[in-house]
Order: structure tokens, then sequence, then C-alpha cells
């Protein structure tokens, strides 16, 4: 909770925005807010309420809103080897609670030294600080958001935080090299429809991120790969 709370300054401003769009596009209050719970996802929700309020067929929105939220089958990729030893229960409870900001900080966290047994609490409380920060930013967007000035520019604040996030990850020359390639792939290709952009960039910097890493592992000889996480045998184990 503690490692969330500064992305919340980014996340708040943001579901107040939200919530004044959703009823701007129509939504009644109650369903603008219940947006917030079942979809959980800012990114999706913003597009699904432009949608709407533009009328678009059903299909049409769920499609879209579908392309945008692809991103988190690389999130869940990216975990899987670490949740592994979950039940079936945490993993969609965990699965849930994804979210850009959740994954930022569960990543790093399941790097660093230490056995990975209990570190999927780490994940649902970071995740859970986020689910009550957006409930509440949206329910405040919805019912007093459109009071707050548009010279605020509180939508900006969302890029920043996604900075904040991106940068202290950026630890080595394969890293880079897919963030600049990410980054100018969704600037390219960002007039594409239905959000495929966002598909393109993702694109672009795994492939960036992995012939820069490919190129370093040939001018050493084969790249030494770290050993699976296992779970250390705890002394009830041992026994049986």
């Amino acid at each position: 909770m503690r490692t969330e709370l500064p992305i919340l300054f980014g996340v708040i401003p943001f579901g107040l925005i939200y919530g004044v769009l959703g009823v701007s596009a129509g939504l009644p209050p109650l369903l603008a807010i219940a947006m917030s719970s079942v979809v959980f996802a800012g990114s999706a929700q913003f597009i699904g309420a432009e949608l709407i309020g533009l009328g678009a067929p059903g299909p049409i929105i769920v499609l879209t809103t579908l392309v945008v939220n692809l991103r988190h089958m690389l999130y869940s990729a990216s975990l899987a080897p670490h949740l592994r030893h979950l039940s079936p229960a945490w993993k969609w409870l965990l699965a849930y609670l994804l979210t850009d900001e959740a994954y930022a900080v569960t990543i790093l966290h399941y790097e660093r030294p230490g056995p990975p047994a209990h570190k999927h609490w780490f994940y649902l409380a970071a995740g859970l600080t986020l689910w009550a920060a957006w409930q509440a930013s949206t329910a405040a967007g919805v019912f007093l958001g459109a009071r707050v000035p548009p010279s605020w520019g509180l939508d900006f604040t969302l890029a920043l935080t996604f900075i904040g996030l991106v940068v202290p990850a950026l630890s080595d020359r394969a890293a880079v090299a897919a963030a600049l390639a990410a980054g100018l792939g969704a600037v390219f290709a960002y007039t594409l429809p239905l959000k495929l952009g966002l598909l393109v960039a993702a694109a672009a910097g795994i492939l960036a991120g992995l012939l820069i890493e490919g190129s370093q592992s040939n001018g050493r000889g084969p790249a030494k790969r770290s050993a699976p996480h296992t779970l250390p045998r705890t002394e009830h184990d041992a026994r049986l």
C-alpha cells in the first residue's frame, strides 16, 4: 500500500475525469460508477463511455475495449511464472485486480531477491489500494467532477503517472530500446482504428527489446538464464 500511494496522485484525477465523462456521455450515475467495479480498467472505460455517447453498436464497443485491454495479456504472461503455485481462487482474484499500476510495482517486487511464496500478498494489497482509490475517485467525479475547472489539466496527470512507472524499470539497454520503440510506435500508429496503435506499439517494443538482448547475448556468448523460481521447503514439508 505504501508503494502505491504516490501513484494515486495520478490515478485519482484520472478517476475524476472518467466520472465526468461517463455522465456527460449519457450514463446514469449509478451505471457510470458500476462500470468502474465491473470493468476496472481506466482506458477501456474512457473509450467505452465515449462510444456509448456516440451511440456506437454494442459489438463495436465490446470489440474496441477488448483490443485496448489486450495489453493485460502481456502483464499476465509476465506474472504467470510467479503465481503458478497459487490456487485458482487466488489467480481469479489477482486477475481481476490486474492494472497497469499494480503490475508495475508487483513485477519489480517479484524480481527482488527473496522467496516468492508470500509475495502475492504484496500484489493483493497493491491491487486493492488501486481498486479503492479508483472507485472513490470515480464516484467523486460523477457527483462533483463537473465543478473542477478544465484549466487544471487533470488529464495530463495520467501521462505523468505512467512516466513515473516506466522510468525505474529502464535498467539496461534492452529495456531502454523497448521503451523508445514502443513510444515511437504509439506516436506513428496513433491514428489506426480501434486503438490498434497500442498493439503496434507493444509489438515494436517487444521486438526491439528482444533484438538488443539477443545482440548482447551473442557478443558475450550464451546468455546466462536465471533458474526458475521455486518455493522454499518449509519445516513442515521437510518433516513430511
